[in-house]
């Protein structure tokens, strides 16, 4: 019992540690990457966007298709 409840803990610390040093300390930073990535990496592109999702806090990277299909999610910069 007290097995399981080290090993939950040590995974939860993981995954606290790894949302923590994978993503931007700000909107403001998740922005500036999204659009620095969309008008340098994908320059060549006339078709990409960046939106900001409230709900799950980042900002997307999108290319958006020009007959009616879903956006395809290029990337993903969470705060």
């Amino acid at each position: 019992m007290r097995l399981g409840l080290i090993i939950a803990s040590i995974l939860g610390c993981i995954v606290i540690g790894f949302n923590y040093f994978t993503s931007y300390r700000s909107a403001f930073e998740a922005d500036q990457e999204c659009h620095y990535q969309m008008n340098i990496t994908f320059a060549s592109f006339n078709d990409m966007g960046c939106d900001h999702d409230l709900e799950t806090r980042q900002w997307i990277l999108f290319r958006s298709n020009e007959d009616l299909k879903p956006s395809e999610v290029v990337a993903r910069f969470r705060y």
